[in-house]
């Protein structure tokens, strides 16, 4: 991906390149021979110099490369099995092949593109959860979320209304005999509240990072019609940083707000299930340190959702004297979206396990399928 987009930077016309290198840069893309490139040594500003600098050193033919043929290997080698010459950089290419946020990006936008998966994942578990839990489902009333429409929540209360209503908890609105609770805890009645400014977050740091990553972040800038060459900033990564710290505190919220689904699930107080879902405990201790794992997950998050881009060392002598810290930023936003993804995961066996205590009835047709998918690998 980095290279990807480092090879779309260039193809934008202001860095001073050459076509010759652009396209050799293509071949490697093409035959997947991909250099090198340490995670840690950029502070987002002159772009990801380090990063970069290693993409473009394995294209030079010097370093480390991989290859699906080679695996990892001397860069020479990589490249001349693949029928490829390495670079010879010509007049500005060195600065042209090094400047720019894309480590940033190119790990923004994997984060991006799983927290979209997740924002969906989210909200079938916790309708499961709810389910199990015999929740009511008045809270997703659509004139409730009319009234303060927020486009994440109106989106999320559509989701759990069309997933729920079911045999295990009739829960239409007009039924006069459906279950009589007037409010759930704030973990289920607030699911579109909580799980819908996640979706707006996600929306707002896509628009950020699409418009980064089709964007010219070289320095010097060449304006080849204007005949000019100018020293700018676009190479600083305070934009997609911040972003990326914004992004993650949202999502890690749907880790927050499953991991207390899942004390609910496993407390018999609350649920009215077996304690830890499990009929005979002792020796078997059902879900209990599955929740310990889920809970040491969100709490790792915590400390991880603590921005990067508040802080900014001076580098480079004074002139590069505020940085963006994006390359961390990048990073650990990954990060928490990867334990988002265990801590619903937790929650999803969690709610499975809980429905085969309300056998023979069944819930909606859709979770149904959920449960199925899960228990095709799971016991």
């Amino acid at each position: 991906m980095l290279l990807a987009l480092r090879i779309n930077v260039l193809a934008k016309g202001h860095s001073g390149v050459s076509l010759e290198t652009l396209q050799k840069m293509v071949a490697a893309f093409n035959a997947s021979c991909l250099s090198w490139v340490p995670e840690q040594g950029t502070v987002g500003a002159s772009g990801d110099l380090a990063p970069l600098a290693h993409l473009a050193l394995g294209l030079m033919g010097e370093g480390r490369m991989w290859s699906p043929q080679t695996g990892w290997t001397d860069a020479t080698t990589v490249l001349e099995g693949h029928g490829l010459t390495p670079i010879s950089l010509k007049p500005k290419e060195g600065l042209s092949l090094i400047n720019g946020t894309q480590m940033i990006s190119s790990l923004g936008a994997e984060a991006v593109e799983r927290a979209e998966a997740i924002t969906r994942q989210a909200d079938v578990i916790a309708a499961l959860t709810l389910e199990t839990l015999k929740g009511t489902n008045k809270a997703f009333d659509t004139d409730v979320h009319l009234v303060r429409p927020h486009l994440g929540q109106i989106l999320v209360a559509q989701r759990l209304r069309l997933l729920l209503h079911s045999e295990i908890f009739p829960s239409e609105i007009t039924d006069e005999n459906s279950y009589n609770r007037v409010q759930d805890a704030y973990t289920l009645r607030c699911c579109p509240q909580v799980h819908g400014i996640v979706n707006d977050t996600i929306t707002f740091v896509k628009n950020i990072l699409n418009t980064e990553i089709n964007s010219a972040t070289d320095n010097p800038l060449v304006f080849s019609e204007r005949g000019i060459t100018i020293s700018g900033g676009n190479f600083h990564g305070e934009y997609p940083a911040k972003a990326l710290d914004f992004l993650a505190i949202g999502v890690h919220e749907l880790a927050s707000i499953s991991e207390r689904r899942i004390e609910r699930l496993c407390n018999p107080s609350l649920s009215n299930l077996p304690a830890f879902l499990v009929k005979e405990g002792g020796l078997n201790s059902g879900f209990m340190v599955v929740h310990c794992t889920a809970a040491a997950l969100v709490s790792e998050n915590k400390v991880l959702c603590h921005p990067a881009s508040v802080d900014s060392l001076s580098t480079s002598a004074a002139t590069e004297d505020h940085v963006s810290m994006g390359g961390w930023a990048a990073r650990k936003a990954l990060k928490v979206v990867e334990h988002v993804e265990q801590v619903l995961a937790i929650e999803l066996l969690a709610a499975c396990q809980a429905l085969e205590f309300h056998r023979p009835l069944k819930t909606t047709a859709p979770l149904e399928k959920v449960y199925q998918l899960v228990r095709s690998v799971v016991r």
